[in-house]
């Protein structure tokens, strides 16, 4: 959750609420998700963020129930569309980064370090194959085909982990 705290904190900033009451929105936030995982129950038919939009919605509702003498204007800026859909885009891609840092980390274990370097000069340094093939004293052909191969693990990785949470939950 270290990658959606962020994500709340700044989202409430922007909407008006002073730090320490971000950090309390985005507390509770946190806490009721994690309370709530447990009974999460994936559809892939639907998206990851409508289930954090309702988390959201709870918290900052009860926030809001607590300090009834003041209005809470984040609460009236969450119904705007564009201040949710922004809000739940953030969280979404937030979500989709933790996922993918996560089948990176289970795939690397059983990568060749070699092949794992090409894929990762490729893919996430996004340099030529040419110059990571002389870089590691390998084909071009050997490190686009290192590049191709991780690439197919990790989103087989992800497949199977978006599956799992979706039994788990």
């Amino acid at each position: 959750m270290r990658i959606y705290s962020p994500q709340v904190l700044r989202w409430c900033r922007a909407h008006g609420l002073q730090d320490t009451d971000a950090a309390d929105v985005c507390q509770d936030v946190l806490v009721r998700f994690w309370k709530q995982a447990a009974n999460f129950h994936y559809d892939p038919t639907r998206r990851f963020r409508s289930y954090l939009r309702q988390v959201l919605k709870t918290a900052l509702a009860g926030w809001s129930a607590r300090r009834q003498d003041q209005p809470f204007a984040a609460e009236i800026a969450l119904d705007s569309l564009p201040a949710r859909q922004d809000l739940m885009a953030r969280i979404e891609q937030a979500y989709d980064t933790e996922l993918f840092a996560l089948a990176m980390r289970e795939v690397r274990p059983r990568v060749n370090p070699r092949t794992w370097r090409a894929f990762e000069m490729q893919a996430l340094e996004h340099r030529r194959g040419k110059d990571v093939a002389e870089a590691l004293g390998i084909s071009v052909d050997l490190a686009y085909a290192a590049k191709h191969n991780v690439q197919k693990m990790i989103r087989e990785t992800l497949a199977r982990l978006e599956g799992r949470l979706g039994q788990e939950s």
